[in-house]
């Protein structure tokens, strides 16, 4: 017979603060043992919750120092409540009373109870008290700098007033047709002497170098679109350099970001398909219908794409030992690149990027227990099946992300500039160089053989 009465609640306790106390201290006032569960930050993520400082093992550490909590849980999706209810045999699930209504549907599993909050304080507001606003420029205006400003909004302490173009036209445009951004420079080195803190580089792909040298010189975070360099010895300077100026440089690759991209991360590392011994994904775009110009296309296949399957199969397989390309080109460049690449153990990774050729942008993660399918496009990542060889044993994660993604990139990007630290775990110094060697090894390549047939024609 059951002698306890068992509540439980939900929360994610960012920058425990007296308000959380006293709604834990009420919610154990209305039994004997108290359950405490705490969301993930994939799962913070996938519902919108950008801006959370602390990560959950550290929110998880300060719930279970506290002396009237009994049990401490993690919760990592949305019907998990549901499952607890039943799992913890809870007499009452108690929840602060901002969420009136929103979980009358659990009454089912067992009696929801609304709490009063303390008024006028909140995880948000501290936020804002404690950490100063951002203030961003953008480099570089296409079609897709109106996405990145409308993204930002959802960031909170981050203000986006003025973008950067070679092109005067071109910015006195922007400007002029933009509700937000007032400012605008034809002149990068006067638009790194304003008071911004953090730029935000997308221009074509052989400017990024310079572009992220000078705004790192000028003390300035730098987010720029991937590769950051063309050649190894520069990336490597940029990375060294930004150090040295104790400034943050990270690749604007928005797939590491993702909640359902960490989360598959999260499930690889505790198991669930075994010892992963090879990963597959395509990432292919017809940028010609798509209106892009020559000049795009013409940086090629590998240096435009391959950044995007490169994260994915060193994410998990590590450091490559050798790769191999089979390329198909269009006069100088290259329209598709079939990389493999061979890493520790064995393990293998198959990358397949085209700019001239269609095929289904999926992935495919393949372990000694089962496998892991992305369905496309992989690289927007929202959810994976985890599949064996018993079908009935098929399971389903589903992260759904808001807008175009790049919101959850942003908000890592600023959270670590107001944190003061230099390194995402999502998408480290290390990750950022194993990814580049794909196609700083494809263009060395490239170049050797420039060199050999100039030597030849000159014969």
């Amino acid at each position: 017979m059951k002698n306890k009465k068992t509540i439980i609640t939900y929360g994610t306790y960012d920058m425990l603060h007296v308000g959380h106390m006293k709604l834990l201290e009420r919610a154990k006032a209305l039994g004997d043992y108290l359950i405490v569960g705490v969301t993930d930050e994939n799962y913070d993520r996938s519902r919108g919750k950008l801006n959370v400082v602390e990560s959950t093992k550290k929110r998880v550490k300060m719930i279970e120092s506290l002396d009237f909590v009994d049990k401490v849980i993690v919760e990592t999706h949305k019907n998990q409540k549901a499952e607890d209810m039943v799992k913890y045999d809870v007499d009452i699930f108690a929840i602060g009373d901002d969420w009136i209504g929103a979980f009358d549907y659990l009454n089912e599993y067992t009696h929801v109870e609304y709490l009063a909050r303390t008024e006028g304080i909140s995880s948000t507001k501290l936020r804002k008290e404690n950490f100063d606003t951002i203030k961003m420029g953008i480099v570089g205006i296409d079609r897709d700098t109106k996405s990145f400003i409308y993204e930002s909004k959802f960031v909170s302490n981050l203000k986006i007033n003025r973008v950067y173009s070679s092109d005067f036209l071109t910015v006195k445009n922007f400007t002029k047709n933009s509700d937000s951004i007032k400012y605008g420079h034809d002149n990068y080195d006067d638009f790194l002497d304003t008071s911004i803190s953090a730029v935000y580089i997308n221009t074509s792909l052989n400017e990024h170098y310079t572009l992220i040298k000078k705004a790192i010189e000028a003390g300035k975070h730098v987010l720029c679109e991937n590769p950051l360099a063309l050649n190894k010895s520069e990336l490597k300077e940029l990375l060294s350099l930004a150090k040295k100026e104790k400034v943050l440089l990270l690749s604007a690759l928005k797939t590491a970001f993702l909640p359902a991209f960490n989360q598959l991360l999260t499930e690889l590392d505790n198991g669930i398909i075994g010892e992963v011994k090879e990963v597959r994904a395509t990432r292919t775009s017809l940028y010609k219908e798509k209106n892009y110009s020559d000049e795009f296309i013409a940086q090629g296949a590998t240096n435009i794409l391959s950044s995007y399957p490169s994260l994915l199969v060193n994410k998990i397989l590590g450091k490559s030992n050798k790769i191999t390309f089979f390329d198909q080109k269009d006069g100088d460049y290259d329209i598709s690149n079939l990389i493999i690449s061979e890493h520790k153990g064995g393990t293998i990774g198959v990358s397949r990027v085209a700019t001239g050729v269609k095929s289904e942008g999926d992935a495919v993660i393949s372990g000694t227990k089962g496998y892991i399918y992305i369905p496309a496009p992989w690289w927007m990542t929202q959810k994976f099946e985890v599949r064996f060889e018993n079908e009935h044993k098929t399971q389903m994660f589903n992260y759904q992300f808001d807008g175009c993604g790049l919101r959850y990139m942003i908000a890592e990007f600023t959270s670590l500039i107001q944190r003061d630290k230099r390194k995402s775990k999502m998408l480290t110094p290390s990750d950022m160089i194993r990814i580049n060697r794909v196609l700083l090894e494809y263009n060395d390549r490239e170049k050797e053989k420039k060199n050999r047939d100039t030597k030849k024609g000159k014969k």
